[in-house]
């Protein structure tokens, strides 16, 4: 029975660094036991024992790919660190908890005057960070701070078939706002995040 592509790069892997370490008679035995188990022909077999892990270019314009190992990511340093994320709260308050589209054209002229009046103070680094920072970067760096202001557990009026039954119900053409009575009520819930709940409109 054949193995499948998954069992051949396994055993690929397993034997490759049995075979570049063994003297030239070993590697004759290993190749032999490699084939049988594969199915691969002695050139391909000993091109993949060579090479496991890279891609190679054969003199025959031939590309064979075999298993890669996996690369370890390089965590990059982070940019803007606790420094610039505790200044940008500070000033995310001052100016009244703001988005950060709105914050960051207002930096430049923020800075100046809080640090004239002595309400704001940080080093030069982390200045010059808060002045070249985007708004995506902003509002990232300040949504574990947001978290903490969010309302739990929202509830609105839920309108009910009484409360239908009671006010008629009327087509756009149907309404008169001139005429003397006539009433119309929007329903906002005021809790932090804007909702119209309904609309009521009568004589």
């Amino acid at each position: 029975m054949r193995l499948t592509m998954k069992a051949r790069q396994e055993v690929t892997k397993a034997t490759a660094g049995q075979y570049r370490g063994a003297s030239k008679k070993e590697k004759s035995k290993i190749l032999d036991q490699f084939i049988a188990t594969t199915g691969y022909s002695r050139w391909y077999a000993r091109l993949v024992l060579r090479h496991e892990g890279r891609r190679v270019q054969t003199a025959k314009q031939t590309i064979v790919v075999v298993e890669r190992k996996a690369r370890t990511r390089r965590k990059r340093a982070r940019y803007y660190d606790e420094k610039v994320q505790t200044a940008l709260v500070k000033l995310w308050r001052i100016m009244d908890y703001i988005c950060g589209k709105r914050l960051q054209p207002a930096l430049p002229e923020l800075l100046p005057v809080l640090e004239r009046y002595n309400e704001f103070r940080c080093d030069r680094e982390t200045r010059a960070k808060l002045l070249r920072i985007s708004a995506a970067s902003i509002d990232r760096l300040l949504r574990p701070e947001r978290r903490k202001y969010e309302l739990r557990g929202r509830a609105g009026t839920k309108p009910g078939t009484l409360l239908k039954k009671q006010i008629p119900i009327r087509t756009f053409a149907e309404w008169d706002e001139q005429r003397p009575g006539f009433v119309e009520i929007d329903l906002v819930a005021h809790d932090g995040g804007w909702r119209l709940l309904s609309n009521f409109g009568s004589h």
